[in-house]
């Protein structure tokens, strides 16, 4: 799981309920349970999930359980490690498209895998380019569509919060005029007022941090699979391993350069 995404949360929940606990014993108000409303939670959730099905075909829709599991996933394997990974076979791959392919087993990253295979499988050079920059190109739009899920609930949310405002609002201005009057007025706004909280906390806390974190790793992915391409090619030419390193470690921040050794 990715670490930065558990405490990030932990973090805004904590504030959030430490901030309704300091309020309500300040105010003297009661505390917790004010803030706690089914209907509220229906109504922008369900709103929410119910336009995204609107604006998204079904299948993305249903894939939303993956999509979550991607966000949540930790960091993949560092980019010095697969520079390290490269220069292993690039060594290997001077002896001939044999040698690699005894070793295509050892080698984790599917995709780089399938670079090897390839050029174990006689592909040239442009052949083997096109075929693993396509499969970036169309990894790159599956989730972008899923990051747009996420920014479009994030969008969405508070929407629907102002929607279930709006209803509690008729539903306590109906009943102004009855037994209540004046007295009702209070606790009938905060309860109005719930949806809006739920809807601003649904998009601040959840959606539209988690989008921003697909995005950025779709971003860290894209720059691991053109290394592997850029890697594959110079194993397809047969470069000697030192040329292969230090033209990877163009991928890479300066401090985090791979050195021979």
């Amino acid at each position: 799981m990715d670490l930065a995404i558990l405490v990030g949360l932990v973090l805004g929940i904590s504030s959030i309920v430490g901030g309704i606990w300091l309020a309500a014993a300040a105010a003297g108000g009661a505390g917790m349970g004010g803030f706690i409303s089914g209907s509220s939670f229906a109504i922008v959730f369900g709103g929410m999930i119910a336009s995204l099905a609107v604006a998204f075909p079904l299948k993305d829709v249903l894939g939303l359980g993956a999509a979550i599991s991607a966000v949540m996933k930790g960091d993949g394997k560092p980019l010095g490690n697969l520079v390290d990974d490269a220069v292993k076979m690039a060594d290997i791959g001077r002896k001939g498209a044999a040698d690699i392919e005894k070793n295509l087993d050892s080698i984790q990253n599917y995709f780089f895998k399938d670079g090897c295979q390839m050029v174990v499988d006689g592909y040239s050079l442009d052949e083997l380019t096109d075929i693993l920059e396509t499969r970036i190109e169309y990894r790159e739009q599956r989730e972008k569509i899923q990051s747009e899920m996420f920014k479009s609930m994030g969008d969405m949310s508070p929407a629907w919060g102002m929607i279930g405002t709006l209803i509690g609002l008729v539903i306590m201005l109906s009943g102004f005029g009855g037994d209540g009057g004046a007295d009702s007025l209070g606790p009938g706004m905060s309860a109005a007022l719930i949806t809006t909280f739920y809807g601003a906390v649904f998009a601040n806390l959840f959606f539209l941090p988690m989008s921003a974190k697909l995005s950025q790793k779709m971003n860290a992915s894209t720059t691991a699979q053109a290394l592997l391409v850029e890697a594959t090619r110079l194993l397809h030419q047969k470069k000697h391993p030192l040329i292969v390193r230090e033209k990877l470690n163009s991928f890479i921040p300066p401090k985090e350069w791979k050195q021979e050794g």
